[in-house]
């Protein structure tokens, strides 16, 4: 009977005993983990929030100031825009050619016109070039030019007017050209070469000469003058003559007729060689100068 009894009492207090849950410790374990994972992840989250946050707040900084800095630019651009450089409308010109200390040398580059030249030019050295036209526009704005040397190009033409603003100019050479005719020539020209042309004694006007008081050196040899022009002025100390067409002098064209005591002695020389003029058969024409020119006497 007692068996029996403690066999019910028994089976009475099983539902009432809960085992130990199995997953305590295991929740426990999976905490421990979790809690180095978690650790883990809050200081990868923590390094990421603070330096890849503060990089692209740098970054954002940066464009925001780059912006702002543009916008400013453009906003000073807009109210006071840069004139043009200077050096950048030479350049062309000075990259084809060499520019130096007021000197222009274009030589053989083929042009066929002159190039804007820098206004402070006072040489250009355009030579052997193909250039045919010379206008009044080529120099308008280059009034300290001194020399021009147009040597070995096409000239044909030159307009009027073309060396009238350069009233600086001491020396122009157009030897070695296409010329018929020579141009109005600037008052304070030293020398002025045009050998080698085919100027006609119509292609000179009577006066072209006159007015030049401080011509020194004439070159008009190499063309088809028929006769010495007029009105050649008394600075003159050489004239080139030779290899024309010159078939006769008179007394007038070195000296004075009506005036026996006049002595022309600043010549040094005139050469008239190649020219069909006897100058034997015209004596009286040279009785005003130190040396006889040099030509053909017989």
């Amino acid at each position: 009977m007692k068996t029996l009894q403690s066999t019910l009492l028994l089976l009475l207090f099983v539902p009432l005993i809960k085992p130990a849950p199995p997953a305590q410790q295991d929740s426990r374990i999976i905490y421990d983990y979790g809690t180095d994972n978690f650790e883990e992840s809050i200081f990868s989250q923590d390094y990421e929030d603070k330096y890849l946050d503060g990089k692209n707040i740098k970054e954002k900084e940066t464009v925001i100031i780059s912006n702002e800095k543009s916008l400013q630019l453009q906003k000073d651009e807009a109210i006071t825009p840069l004139p043009p450089s200077k050096e950048n409308d030479e350049m062309p010109t000075c990259l084809l050619c060499v520019c130096l200390s007021g000197s222009v040398y274009c030589e053989e580059v083929d042009i066929d016109a002159v190039p804007p030249l820098p206004k402070e030019s006072a040489y250009l050295y355009a030579r052997f070039n193909k250039i045919k036209k010379l206008t009044a526009k080529d120099f308008a704005d280059i009034p300290n030019l001194r020399r021009l040397d147009f040597t070995g190009n096409l000239i044909e033409d030159i307009e009027d007017g073309t060396f009238s603003k350069l009233s600086l100019l001491e020396e122009l050479s157009l030897a070695e050209n296409q010329l018929l005719k020579l141009p109005v020539l600037p008052p304070k020209l030293t020398l002025f070469n045009a050998k080698y042309n085919k100027i006609k004694s119509r292609g000179i006007k009577a006066n072209a000469f006159k007015k030049l008081n401080n011509l020194t050196f004439l070159y008009l040899d190499h063309n088809a003058l028929e006769s010495v022009p007029l009105n050649l002025p008394e600075s003159l100390r050489v004239i080139h003559l030779q290899f024309n067409n010159i078939a006769s002098i008179t007394d007038d064209t070195f000296c004075k007729a009506n005036d026996t005591s006049y002595i022309r002695d600043r010549i040094e020389e005139i050469r008239l060689e190649g020219n069909p003029v006897v100058l034997g058969k015209h004596p009286n024409s040279f009785i005003c100068l130190k040396r006889l020119p040099i030509g053909s006497y017989f």
